[in-house]
């Protein structure tokens, strides 16, 4: 009976601490997109919270932890957006067509600033963090499924998973000095791209 108590007081802690970070990861959202990573500070970004500047480095120890703690945020919440298109795909080509889609449109639902409208810039984020490579290992295994189903060519998925990452990635920084955007058009082009590479480098 006397953990009653206890556990609620650690489970409102918990949460305290999840709405703690994730304030301080929405007003820095908004503030690299007004200022620009590189003007802006950590102190405009605790300014734009309720928060005490040492709350702030509880969580955070500089702003290259700030900026790789809101791309891997964005990664895991994309990650069950990249399932959806793999269990409503009807085929490889339309998992492809709908990776793309899905990604396109959630870069430049990130890529805009939510006070002014302004576009994000790129912060240029590692690849090599958990989320990260959560997403990457994810499509891999994807693709790995749909070549042993044959549904897809003979390729390494290794390799296909890699190019397709890095053309998605390259097309949405471009797409984000584009404007209006158009999401669909990236994804348009990015899926005939990346399809036809799959035919060219399958192994016969």
């Amino acid at each position: 009976m006397a953990r009653a108590p206890v556990l609620a007081e650690n489970s409102r802690r918990a949460q305290s601490k999840a709405a703690n970070r994730q304030q301080i990861l929405d007003a820095a959202r908004a503030v690299f997109a007004e200022l620009g990573y590189e003007a802006a500070s950590i102190r405009d970004v605790i300014r734009r919270t309720d928060l005490a500047s040492g709350t702030f480095y509880n969580y955070f120890t500089c702003k290259e932890e700030l900026r790789q703690a809101i791309a891997d945020d964005s990664a895991a919440r994309f990650r069950p957006l990249l399932q959806k298109a793999h269990d409503e795909a009807e085929s490889f080509e339309d998992y492809v067509r709908r990776g793309f889609v899905i990604y396109f449109a959630f870069v430049a639902q990130e890529s805009m600033a939510q006070q002014n409208g302004v576009l994000a810039p790129n912060f240029g984020y590692r690849i090599d963090t958990p989320e990260m490579m959560a997403v990457f290992t994810e499509v891999r295994a994807h693709i790995e499924e749909a070549i042993a189903q044959g549904l897809a060519p003979q390729l390494d998925a290794d390799y296909f998973t890699a190019a397709a990452i890095g053309v998605a990635r390259e097309l949405g920084e471009r797409m984000c000095q584009r404007l209006p955007l158009d999401p669909l058009a990236a994804a348009e082009f990015a899926t005939r791209f990346v399809l036809a590479g799959a035919a060219a480098a399958a192994i016969s």
